[in-house]
Order: C-alpha cells, then structure tokens, then sequence
C-alpha cells in the first residue's frame, strides 16, 4: 500500500510537466526548426514591459495547418538568404485577458510603444481587442531578417531591434505608421511590407491592415473558438 502510494505521489507531479497539446496543435519548431522565434510576451521587452499571463516559455505554439503554411513562407524567404522571425503565436485566452486589465489601469503615452495614445484608449483606439484570433490558434505575428546577419535598424517605435529588416516601424508600435499600407514610409521599409505580404498571402494566410506584421491563416481550422492552455516548452 505504500509503495502503491508513493508510486502515485511520484507519477502526478511528471504527469503535470508532460500534459500534452489540445488535438492539433503542434510547436513550431517540431514543424521547422530554421524559423527564428523572438517571442516577446514570454519576457519584458513588450508594451506591458513584463511577462504575460500563461506564457511559460519562450515558444510559438500554432495549429499543424498553420506551422505548416508557416514553413512554406520560410522556405521560400530562405531562398533569398532570409528567414522569419516569430514574434507571438497562439495566444492563451488568460494572456488576451491580463493585456485587457493591464490597459485599465491607465496611464499616459509610452514613447516606445504607444507614442500618441494614452493606455486607457489602448482598446477604443483598436489597437488592444478584448477578444483575440491568436486564441484560435493560427494567427502570427511575423517579420523577416536576414540570416545570421546584425541589423543595424532600430525602430523608434515598437519591439527594440530584433535583427529583421526595415518595415518602418517595430512590432507591436500602436500608431499609425503601422498599418500596412501606411504612406509615406522609406523605399526600402515600403518594399519590405510588401514582400512579406506577397510571401504569405500565397501561403494562405491574411493580413490585418492595421498591423504589418500580423497574419491569419484564411482556411483556419478553429475559426469560432478560442483555447487557454498555457504555453510551455514541453
């Protein structure tokens, strides 16, 4: 009886640490390990300046259909001597919700990441939802860099340079200048913008105007509904 019991006390603990995915989903580097994850809620260097709730590790979780749409996109970029980088995937309902409350507490402009807004108009001004397709699992958030290479561009606005190249402005910058079609925007940014939009659109996914960088796959398989495990490394 006692060994019987230790056995149990034993087993629930690893059982935790190695609860599985919810039926297809998959981690993105299971699917293509060459596309460079930055995944920037999982540390502080996002517009809550700190961890979001229900990112347990630095890890883009997708659907299958969407990692594999995804490694279609980076096969061909790579072939130019570029690569993706991944800045969220699937996003944890209780994360959407932490965001919500975080923007409620109030508080003026931030110049990094929303430089004309105050953060109580986050949500009205549209750049916060209260509800988020990253839940459903196959929306991402996405630029290209070159492979192996520094950049030497730093948005004055948005994530703190992560070695993509030039689309304007960072990820996650609430202004304007981030709607994809935004004009003016420098030669080379505008270029930019328009070959990831090329790239994934032929991969199958959609982009939302209002962010460049942020994509939905069109055929997702989860489209009315939303999940909120936690992401984990394993």
């Amino acid at each position: 009886m006692f060994f019987a019991a230790l056995a149990l006390v034993i087993a629930c603990p690893l059982q935790a640490r190695a609860a599985p995915l919810p039926a297809g989903f998959v981690r993105l580097a299971d699917v293509d390990s060459t596309i460079r994850q930055d995944i920037r809620y999982a540390g502080r260097e996002n517009f809550l300046r700190r961890k979001v709730d229900g990112y347990d590790a630095p890890v883009c979780i997708l659907t299958t259909q969407a990692a594999k749409a995804l490694s279609s996109v980076q096969k061909v970029v790579a072939a130019k001597g570029l690569t993706l980088v991944i800045f969220d995937c699937y996003r944890p309902a209780r994360a959407v919700a932490d965001m919500v409350r975080w923007t409620k507490e109030g508080g003026p402009p931030d110049p990094q990441w929303y430089p004309t807004v105050r953060r109580g108009d986050l949500i009205a001004k549209g750049y916060v939802g209260e509800l988020s397709s990253h839940s459903r699992g196959s929306t991402v958030d996405v630029a290209i860099a070159d492979q192996g290479k520094e950049s030497d561009v730093h948005p004055a606005c948005g994530a703190p340079d992560s070695g993509t190249l030039d689309f304007g402005t960072g990820f996650d910058c609430f202004d304007p200048m981030s709607e994809t079609a935004h004009r003016p925007l420098p030669a080379e940014a505008a270029s930019n913008r328009k070959m990831l939009l090329a790239a994934m659109r032929a991969a199958g996914f959609r982009n939302y105007a209002r962010e460049w960088w942020h994509f939905t796959l069109a055929k997702e398989p989860f489209p009315k509904q939303r999940f909120d495990f936690p992401i984990t490394a394993n």
